[in-house]
């Protein structure tokens, strides 16, 4: 019996501790997932970098060991501004740390974004910049993209700049709507900047310098380049009463470049040409002398029966002169209770206004055209090959 209890309590006494014992093991393998979960992000991030080889620091680095990307889309900087922000940084220091990547064979840094504050930096004497550093970036669409989106909508950044970096990015494979989303306009705002690029070297210095408006410029670039020059003498000049007389001249004159081109000849502006046509008669009728004479007659009556028309404007005028020199309480007490109100008579005067806005810019357009035609040549390619060759 003792022997059997012996034996009894030994057997039963691995089972009463059994349970101390498993508590500790339990606890292993909680530690052991802890720190495989742990080490799991570090391979994780090990790989990464091994495998594009890309890393981001903050840092502070010298100045001095700043180098301009050759490819930045910007090309001026107003110097009366980086003398503003370089007084703002020698007195409160860099407030916003500047893009660069690291070059690991000159041990340099290059712009990505901020040269205007790396500029104003180097006046104010700071000899040490806070900057996000790229490793293992080179210089690639990417870099050039972010430089594109941190300084497109600058006030310092031309019209032209816009449009080389935009068609930068355009040649990189991006496409006109992509670019529009990186940049934060429409895509129509995008084209409408690249289209400058058809700009001659004159007319792109002009816009550049403030010379040329943007939305004229854009309509000077679907002309010729010789007739871009030209345009571009008579607009600085003062050749047009205004810039929108002017955009309806370059759009008749594009209209008739493309109607003497389909022709087998090119139209050419000439300040000579007006001079010409009026020594042949040509004021009183532009072109009748390339006319039929049944064309020229149907030209003739047509005239004359809408300058009839027009005369008569003169009745509507003296009617608006009456209700515009009228007082007020006057016209309440003879207008109100008539057929349609005074309200009535108002919506009528209202598209009056209406028609006669929209005819206004008709004859704008109709203006330019005549002016185009009086002041252009159309000349033959192989005439003017033939007189430019030598004897």
């Amino acid at each position: 019996m003792t022997a059997t209890a012996t034996a009894t309590a030994t057997t039963e006494a691995p089972a009463k501790k059994t349970p101390a014992k498993k508590a500790p093991a339990a606890k292993k393998p909680t530690r052991k997932a802890t720190a495989a979960t742990k080490a799991a992000p570090a391979k994780k991030a090990t790989a990464q970098q091994a495998g594009d080889g890309q890393r981001t620091q903050f840092r502070t680095i010298p100045t001095s060991k700043i180098d301009r990307d050759p490819g930045q889309p910007r090309e001026h900087f107003d110097e009366a501004a980086l003398q503003e922000l370089a007084k703002s940084m020698a007195k409160l220091g860099q407030l916003q740390p500047i893009n660069v990547r690291y070059n690991e064979d000159t041990k340099r840094f290059t712009l990505i974004v901020g040269e205007r504050r790396w500029r104003a930096a180097q006046i104010a004497g700071l000899t040490q910049m806070k900057a996000v550093v790229m490793h293992g970036v080179g210089e690639g669409r990417e870099t050039f993209a972010m430089a594109v989106a941190e300084n497109v909508g600058r006030a310092d950044m031309t019209a032209v700049e816009e449009a080389k970096a935009f068609k930068k990015l355009v040649d990189a494979e991006y496409s006109v709507d992509e670019v529009a989303e990186l940049v934060g306009k429409s895509a129509v705002y995008v084209q409408w900047r690249i289209d400058l690029l058809r700009l001659c070297p004159e007319a792109q210095q002009a816009l550049g310098k403030g010379q040329l408006p943007v939305g004229l410029a854009w309509y000077v670039g679907k002309l010729s380049n010789r007739n871009q020059v030209t345009f571009l003498a008579r607009w600085s000049r003062g050749g047009f009463k205004s810039t929108r007389d002017a955009e309806a001249f370059a759009q008749a004159l594009n209209v008739e470049e493309e109607r003497q081109e389909q022709q087998g000849s090119f139209f050419v502006l000439s300040e000579e040409a007006a001079a010409a046509r009026k020594e042949k008669g040509q004021d009183a009728l532009p072109g009748s002398l390339d006319l039929p004479d049944d064309e020229r007659e149907r030209i003739i009556a047509d005239r004359t029966k809408l300058t009839g028309k027009i005369d008569k404007l003169g009745q509507a005028g003296e009617i608006l002169s009456v209700l515009a020199a009228s007082d007020p309480e006057e016209l309440a007490l003879l207008l109100a209770g008539t057929p349609g109100g005074i309200g009535g008579h108002r919506l009528r005067i209202k598209h009056l206004q209406d028609i006669a806005t929209k005819a206004m810019a008709n004859l704008r357009k109709a203006e330019m055209v005549a002016e185009v035609r009086a002041s252009g040549l159309a000349v033959n390619p192989d005439a003017e090959a033939d007189a430019e060759a030598p004897a």
